[in-house]
């Protein structure tokens, strides 16, 4: 998988059609160019396995699926099709390889339960087109073929993934490769997305540049994390930005100390936090490096916001007067911002637009920003309007954290599932934070945190395992990943 972008499936249906119009290949050829890509990964795979069985439905998937059976037959494989779709519905396209199949050695019957054993089973079921809840017999089958040992091969996408979101319904095929066809599709990488598609293996079917290059406007760029630039020998730590994390009220402490030792990790030249005096010796001890300032619940702190770079503003703040007497300063005070946690919640609160700030909510969270009583499942349109709304670069936090600015939508596909854990937030909050501080402009910023906090997490998992990640086990490996360091 080399591709850069993640496609809707809107924008797919729309180059499978410009392909065929524009370059006259019929959507049977098509079919054929897609079924000779899954058959070679088969029998590369599991070539000595010579039996399969191809669930097919009664969409293009099927058509795909009846050519697959019908080139490992004629490859010497014992070859089962379960039609579990209706013939009738089928397109002009899908008959005509139903034909190429009928007339091969495959086996060619309805689906009554039962799975062929020792077999590779491949799903054709449905692909692009799922649309709703899936009927009782799409159910049925998919149930079958997960309840079965056996490997299973998408077929352009697991059926019962929806391609945008990533999330499936009651039931869903679950994988061990996804042989996807003319571009990477969005949800084999967000939400459920990677628990179903196994790996992952893309057929470009022969699909000129040009006409990825004319959707590229409406894919989703996946984010990479480069290293940052070798520091030159005279530098020294003026050079790398001040910046200050406002946070850690009474009880939340952990919260200011985990953004304010992740951003000194990240780079930061200078830290300096505010928090509750209370938390003066937990900071001291864990992270002496950190400038400790405690404040009351009408403190001024303008003069230090007037010496710093860049401000962190949430993790650990709550919502009482303490905390809305710094939101108020901080927000006045103009500088470039990460707006994270109860910062968001102040601000859902008194909505206003925000310039120089990255706003980095999770789903509830994000909810609250635009006014809702319920999480919205459509992500990309929650990641565009909050950026509408709110004039800042979204961060919209979860499986494939998005990452939305005015030049566009950016996906995160670095780090994994180790990272349910709390502090998590907390310590991207600070790495967003430090390379503000040291001049990255805020949409870069973005994306290089967002990437480089998942890669860290990578880091830290190989060591570690999965089960039992800190959130500060990840803020010790970002300064290796910023700095490029191999995992």
């Amino acid at each position: 998988m080399t591709a850069s972008k993640l496609y809707p499936a809107s924008v797919i249906k729309e180059i499978d059609r410009q392909y065929s119009q524009d370059y006259d290949i019929s959507s049977f050829q098509l079919m054929k160019l897609a079924a000779r890509r899954v058959v070679e990964v088969i029998l590369t795979r599991y070539g000595d396995t010579k039996r399969a069985q191809v669930f097919c439905g009664s969409g293009n998937n099927a058509g795909d699926g009846f050519l697959v059976a019908a080139g490992l037959a004629d490859r010497g494989w014992l070859v089962q099709v379960a039609l579990v779709g209706d013939p009738e519905k089928l397109t002009e396209a899908s008959r005509d390889a139903l034909a190429v199949c009928q007339n091969s050695q495959a086996i060619v019957e309805a689906f009554e339960g039962a799975v062929l054993d020792r077999a590779i089973l491949v799903d054709a079921l449905l692909g692009l087109g799922v649309h709703g809840q899936i009927r009782s017999a799409y159910r049925s089958a998919i149930t079958a073929i997960n309840a079965s040992s056996s490997a299973v091969v998408a077929v352009d996408l697991p059926s019962g993934l929806q391609p945008d979101s990533g999330e499936v319904g009651a039931v869903c095929v679950r994988a061990a490769i996804t042989v996807t066809f003319l571009a990477l599709k969005i949800g084999l990488f967000s939400q459920d997305g990677p628990d179903y598609a196994g790996e992952i293996i893309l057929a470009d079917l022969g699909l000129p540049d040009i006409l990825l290059a004319k959707h590229a406007d409406k894919a989703l760029r996946i984010l990479e994390a480069p290293r940052l630039p070798a520091r030159q020998n005279k530098a020294h730590k003026g050079h790398f930005g001040h910046l200050l994390v406002v946070g850690g009220n009474t009880g939340f402490g952990g919260a200011g100390l985990l953004a304010s030792e992740a951003a000194l990790r990240s780079g930061a030249g200078l830290v300096s936090v505010v928090s509750r005096e209370g938390h003066r010796s937990g900071f001291l001890a864990r992270c002496p490096e950190v400038m400790f300032r405690g404040v009351n619940e009408t403190d001024d702190i303008t003069d230090l916001l007037g010496r710093v770079q860049a401000v962190v503003l949430g993790p650990g703040l709550g919502q009482d007067a303490w905390a809305q007497n710094l939101f108020r300063q901080v927000i006045a005070a103009g500088k470039p911002l990460v707006l994270d946690a109860d910062g968001l919640n102040l601000l859902a609160q008194a909505p206003a637009a925000l310039v120089d700030c990255i706003i980095t909510p999770h789903p509830l969270e994000a909810a609250r920003l635009l006014r809702r009583d319920q999480v919205d499942p459509d992500r990309l349109a929650v990641a565009c309007q909050l950026q509408s709304e709110y004039g800042a670069v979204v961060v919209l936090k979860g499986a494939a954290t998005l990452v939305a600015s005015d030049t566009g939508i950016a996906i995160n596909v670095l780090g994994g599932p180790a990272m349910a854990t709390a502090g998590m937030g907390d310590v991207l909050s600070g790495l967003l934070g430090a390379l503000l501080a040291q001049g990255q402009p805020l949409s870069r910023a973005a994306e290089l945190g967002v990437a480089h906090h998942g890669r860290a997490a990578q880091m830290a998992t190989a060591q570690q395992g999965e089960v039992g990640l800190l959130a500060r086990d990840v803020a010790r490996h970002v300064g290796r990943s910023l700095s490029g360091m191999t995992l």
